[in-house]
């Protein structure tokens, strides 16, 4: 690969991803004063966590009394009892003293009549552990990522952390099981660069690109999870997806749960508010997982409304056009763009899609990356940590709780600053970069550059993400995820007639697709593979031929290997921690969960 030169650079720690974990660990780093770099292939403020619309989790009690405990006990219902709880304890004990740190750098939350960070409510999340909704989720009207994000941006260019924007990170530096860095592309003037690190931290969101319908953006192309997989090591619980109620129908552009936090609520084409049926308790704020299932039955069933009785109605036409004007100012925008609708005058159609991988690369709550070597699951893979949507700490388990995910990111991305910290020497010697780390991703890059195939991306790619969306969707049976397993397989193998028709280095955009479309494959199998494999119910994994969740065998986190050669999918197994960081008695599950 002579023709290609790398441009060399040596930090303490490399960050990949400049979303809200990307931000707050870059921020924590340098601030233990690490020598610190940023790579992402969009500008920093561009990066998904911008689109997070309702709020922030955390048990401040500014609307009432509040609890972590009863906090801790909604998010490990909520999980289904998938979630690892010392890892949710370290969340829901930290969650407070990270949202005011965010107050105190800038972030502009809405405000109480008294000047106290306003909280709405969410789904599942109660009082009393279980007792009755609650009202937890801070938020900044309805725009929490996009303050977040401009916010930490802020703080990390404060605080000396480098950036190198829209460079794409092609693969990780391994040298015998330990990560040394990270390759990248640099898309405005072709070339290639080799980072040098004591720890990379991997915090490139999700991959809900996979799917066809889906409220992420088009660069959730999961690129740290395919690294992590052609790097040799696992990714956990892939199987678990998770669809969002109410995505507007048609678009797939998201309606916040905030706006049933509000008091929004959904009806049938009878007018029945049919969640007071699945969830007596909590009804339209249900849990997600519960939502979209509801949704999906009654559509099923005959009861969804509009021509094709295909979609449900989101009603907030009955509040005061004054809240939703101060709390859901960018929805009734986005309601008004992509539907056409009022939400003055009438209801939003509304349909589940897909918004959130609970699964990743697996981790402590510290952010390590861990691996299984021999009987050992929590093996730490030196030089490696992951964050966010990226990484499975496993805090959301089988389903995560909405408001849940913007706590995630600056808690662990915290807590991958501290470690940093606490384990690395500022300007510690590396070892001298070798040829052998790096030959295997030149090899491909050259491969997907100049591959001259007769099927383009974007046909392999839709391929793909029709195969998931058909037969990996809100309820799955065995003849379906054989299917779609059978169809990903199929789109795998024509990688070998792929065809990119620009040449170039600078701004190749149809070579940018390519090596996304290599993440989101490897990531779609793994999906199904694991999906096929659990042959229960547990959270957003709904097998209508495995009705009940089945604590007995399944009980334990899925480890699934990818052979990017062959295609073959290895699978393993993870124990949950049902234990505590302060070693009081774990939550133990019921037989089912009831709202």
């Amino acid at each position: 690969m002579s023709a290609y030169q790398f441009v060399d650079h040596k930090f303490d720690v490399v960050v990949v991803g400049a979303g809200g974990s990307g931000l707050r660990a870059a921020v924590g780093c340098a601030a233990a004063g690490l020598k610190t770099a940023c790579i992402t292939k969009v500008f920093p403020t561009r990066s998904h966590t911008v689109a997070a619309q309702g709020g922030i989790s955390a048990s401040l009690g500014n609307m009432g009394q509040d609890d972590w405990r009863w906090h801790m006990y909604d998010t490990v219902k909520g999980s289904d009892w998938l979630g690892d709880q010392d890892a949710i304890e370290y969340l829901v004990r930290n969650a407070p003293a990270a949202v005011y740190e965010l107050e105190h750098w800038g972030v502009p939350f809405s405000r109480t009549p008294d000047g106290k960070i306003y909280q709405r409510a969410f789904g599942g999340m109660t009082r009393n552990f279980g007792e009755a909704p609650i009202q937890r989720t801070c938020a900044a009207a309805d725009r929490t990522g996009h303050a977040m994000l401009h916010t930490m941006y802020g703080q990390a260019l404060s605080r000396d952390v480098e950036f190198f924007i829209e460079y794409f990170a092609l693969d990780l530096m391994m040298d015998d099981g330990v990560c040394r860095g990270v390759t990248a592309w640099k898309l405005d003037d072709g070339t290639l660069h080799r980072f040098s690190a004591q720890t990379v931290v991997l915090a490139t969101g999700g991959y809900g690109r996979a799917y066809f319908s889906a409220t992420s953006a088009h660069t959730c192309t999961g690129d740290g999870g395919g690294m992590a997989l052609r790097a040799g090591l696992p990714l956990q619980d892939m199987e678990f997806v998770q669809f969002h109620p109410t995505g507007i129908y048609g678009a797939g552009c998201l309606i916040t749960e905030g706006a049933r936090g509000e008091g929004g609520y959904l009806t049938n084409s009878q007018g029945e508010r049919f969640m007071e049926r699945y969830a007596p308790t909590v009804k339209d704020l249900a849990p997600r997982d519960m939502v979209s299932r509801a949704m999906t039955i009654e559509i099923r069933e005959g009861r969804g409304v509009g021509p094709k009785k295909d979609h449900i109605f989101l009603h907030l036409d009955h509040l005061d056009p004054k809240v939703l004007h101060q709390r859901l100012p960018g929805i009734s925008e986005t309601a008004k763009v992509f539907a056409g609708v009022d939400v003055t005058k009438a209801p939003i159609p509304v349909l589940p899609t897909v918004h959130y991988n609970m699964g990743g690369i697996p981790t402590n709550y510290h952010g390590e990356v861990l691996t299984k070597v021999g009987d050992n699951a929590d093996t730490i893979v030196p030089g490696l940590m992951a964050v966010g949507e990226a990484a499975c700490v496993s805090v959301h388990g089988a389903n995560r709780l909405g408001s849940n995910s913007l706590i995630d990111l600056v808690v662990f991305g915290r807590a991958v600053g501290l470690h940093c910290g606490e384990t690395l020497k500022a300007g510690a010697s590396q070892r001298e970069v070798k040829s052998e780390w790096t030959d295997g991703h030149l090899a491909r890059f050259d491969r997907l550059r100049r591959a001259a195939g007769g099927v383009s991306t974007a046909d392999l790619r839709l391929e793909m993400q029709m195969a998931t969306q058909e037969d990996a969707a809100v309820f799955r049976t065995g003849e379906t995820l054989a299917s779609g397993a059978k169809r990903l397989a199929a789109v795998h193998a024509k990688r070998k007639d792929i065809k990119v028709t620009d040449r170039g280095l600078i701004w190749n955009t149809d070579l940018v697709e390519t090596l996304e479309f290599e993440n989101l494959i490897s990531q779609a199998i793994v999906t199904v593979e694991g999906a096929v494999n659990r042959t229960e119910s547990r959270g957003a994994h709904a097998r209508e031929d495995f009705a009940d969740r089945n604590d007995a065998d399944w009980m334990k986190h899925t480890l699934a290997w990818f052979d990017d050669a062959t295609g073959a999918v290895k699978i393993d197994y993870r124990p949950v921690h049902a234990y505590t960081m302060t070693n009081d008695v774990a939550y133990i599950p019921p037989k089912a969960r009831v709202y």
